[in-house]
């Protein structure tokens, strides 16, 4: 299906005419899309001139001297850096040759086995593999066999499928797991010299509230009204740096994990569980190492002063999100009080930061009920309560003030400043003009300068719209013109939290970026600040960390995605409501609205009209009748089809509104 060039639009750009490096995105067709920031536009590479490249490669490309379809296309030249060389397929036979077909449908060809490298795999089981050698194009990649994962099909292969695709060990190394083990024989000796240097805040009422079903307890929250009638909010964050000295055998595991991974059914945690679970979780009725924020505030957000340090604390109380909102609700019940102190504040820091431009986009999140053998029963929407953005609000309050606290420390020396800032771009220019002028044909202004935009201009938007049918729509085409948030060395601001300052301060425990910035702070304190020869180590890890940020959300999304399709497996010619959620020129994607399952609508079952891409890929319209079906439409699908293996789902539209 071509793309159109609508008359009196604007001319394409120049096609670039020098090469470009950068790194390469692939579809499940083969095709790679490779980022021109000069230009402002993707370079397209089809299938026949990837050159060997695989996904997220660092690759050259020499762009083609005419555009194609409108399209800038190009040639990959050069694979400067393999992204990563563990895949994870199954191992088939043919001619008595071994090879492995890849679960990620991105790869775009099968994998030969080194001779004698299937001697412990069988036919049919899922293998981890590394690649040996691929310097021809026309010829398959050769690799080794580093690990059988099981049979395919079966939840606990296809778990550990999901995580070693994506380059995480499913165990520590053992001498990862000596050291742990140690650490914890040494535990009472060490936490007495602890204790005599840091500040006591045991006799502080504080309490933790997470999931139910958490295990890893990394933030408390404790509060009390000081003599002055101000509250003393005590953010406290567990104290994993005590533990994980610079570069030791933890340290250097950690770094290359980057984060925990939230599975359905598990947790694959950064720290090994002695740590994670056990030394530096603030369990209940334990002593436990922190490092805190300790603020003086009024109820109505205001920080009037703010204390950084090395801590311990004990908390009183482990609440689960549902039993704290139950007090909440009730009026009463154990530290109600407490409480109750902290969700005023939260909800005037909330106010406040919506009205400086904060972007309040919420996403649901989908659970499984899952029976012996990990085969869904049940999929639900997990509710959002209270409690659970109370907890938001006051680690955003802590993230946010210690960011701008190290920040001050800079001002007189900005240029050997170090720090591992959070932050979130402003969208790109082509991307708002696109938006506004989708907008303007529903009816809406949103104002820009040239592409440029506030969050305030948008939360506008969304409040004018916020009754109107297109509600869900706009939101849905604004989330796409959104950059990701990265971790980066230089602090270019957050823009969706609309925080001049930002950081990541408060899970060390799953996120090695807050390893980082508790090692600065307390460097900070000690008056020995990172030195301008550590520059290029943070640089590098600030990559590596939104590197391994993507590929853990990657994995998680993917056992979402393998037991939403398991669960609609068996139910085939049923009708469901739903929402487009994507549109192609291949057809919409439309997610469902129960569970949130999403599948594809193909243009070619649109059997009343030929659909063609329009409005910038906001919409599908019908050549004849100038029906649309555009993101945010609600819609009736019929299930047609899954494919588990895949992880697949086929739609048939039945109606539209």
């Amino acid at each position: 299906m071509k793309r159109r060039q609508k008359k009196g639009g604007q001319r394409p750009k120049a096609v670039p005419a020098m090469d470009v490096t950068g790194m390469i995105r692939l579809n499940s067709r083969g095709f790679g899309y490779v980022e021109d920031g000069a230009h402002g536009e993707d370079i397209e590479v089809p299938p026949e001139l990837l050159n060997t490249a695989l996904h997220r490669d660092t690759v050259r490309v020499v762009p083609r001297p005419k555009r194609h379809n409108g399209r800038i296309r190009g040639e990959v030249v050069e694979v400067v850096e393999r992204a990563k060389i563990r895949f994870v397929g199954t191992l088939e036979e043919e001619g008595g040759f071994f090879f492995v077909r890849p679960d990620d449908h991105r790869i775009y060809i099968d994998f030969i086995v080194e001779r004698g490298g299937a001697d412990d795999a069988a036919v049919g089981q899922k293998v981890s593999v590394d690649l040996v050698r691929w310097s021809t194009p026309t010829k398959n990649p050769l690799v080794k066999i580093v690990e059988v994962l099981g049979p395919s099909g079966e939840h606990e292969t296809e778990m550990r499928s999901i995580v070693a695709g994506q380059g995480f060990d499913w165990h520590f190394p053992r001498e990862v797991e000596t050291q742990a083990e140690e650490l914890h024989r040494e535990q009472e000796a060490f936490f007495t010299d602890e204790i005599a240097r840091r500040r006591d805040m045991r006799a502080v009422t504080t309490f933790t509230i997470d999931p139910a079903d958490a295990k890893d307890f990394d933030d408390a929250i404790s509060v009390r009204t000081l003599e002055n009638g101000t509250i003393e909010l005590g953010v406290h964050i567990a104290d994993v740096s005590a533990y994980v000295r610079p570069e030791d055998a933890i340290d250097k595991e950690a770094q290359q994990r980057g984060t925990s991974i939230y599975l359905v059914d598990r947790t694959i945690p950064m720290l090994p569980e002695v740590l994670s679970n056990d030394l530096c979780s603030l369990v209940p009725d334990q002593d436990r190492l922190a490092m805190s924020a300790v603020f003086e505030i009024a109820l109505d957000g205001t920080v009037h002063t703010a204390w950084y340090g090395e801590t311990v604390i004990r908390s009183v109380r482990r609440f689960s999100y549902e039993e704290a909102q139950n007090i909440l609700d009730a009026g009463s019940g154990e530290l109600y009080d407490e409480l109750m102190t902290a969700d005023t504040i939260s909800r005037a820091l909330r106010k406040a930061r919506f009205k400086n431009g904060s972007i309040g986009f919420e996403t649901d999140e989908i659970k499984f009920e899952l029976d012996a053998r990990g085969k869904p029963v049940r999929a639900f929407r997990k509710e959002r309560l209270e409690t659970m953005m109370m907890i938001e609000d006051l680690m955003l309050l802590a993230n946010r003030e210690v960011a701008t606290w190290v920040a001050r420390k800079y001002e007189k020396n900005k240029a050997s400043a170090i720090f591992v800032w959070r932050v979130h771009d402003t969208p790109k220019p082509e991307r708002v003009e696109e938006l506004a002028l989708f907008l303007k044909m529903l009816g809406y202004e949103l104002p820009h300068k040239q592409g440029v935009i506030t969050a305030r201009a948008l939360n506008k938007l969304f409040e004018e719209i916020a009754d109107a049918p297109e509600a869900d729509m706009v939101e849905t085409a604004a989330i796409r013109t959104m950059a990701k948030a990265i971790y980066s060395t230089k602090n270019i601001g957050h823009f969706g939290l609309a925080f001049d300052h930002y950081t990541h301060f408060t899970s060390p425990i799953r996120r090695y970026p807050d390893l980082m910035v508790h090692r600065i702070v307390k460097a900070h304190l000690a008056g020995t600040p990172p030195s301008a020869k550590q520059y290029p180590w943070y640089e590098r890890m600030c990559t590596q960390c939104t590197e391994r940020e993507i590929a853990a959300a990657e994995a998680e999304r993917d056992s979402i995605k393998l037991k939403q399709v398991e669960y609609m497996s068996g139910r085939i010619g049923e009708e469901f409501d739903g929402v487009v959620s994507g549109i192609n020129d291949r057809g919409i994607f439309v997610a469902e609205l129960e569970t949130l399952a999403e599948g594809m609508v193909h243009v070619r079952t649109l059997r009343d009209d030929l659909y063609e891409l329009g409005d910038h890929g906001y919409r599908l319209i019908g050549t004849r009748t100038k029906k649309t079906l555009s993101l945010g439409d609600k819609v009736r699908v019929r299930l047609t089809g899954v494919d588990i293996e895949r992880k697949q789902i086929d739609w048939e539209l039945v109606s539209s509104a």
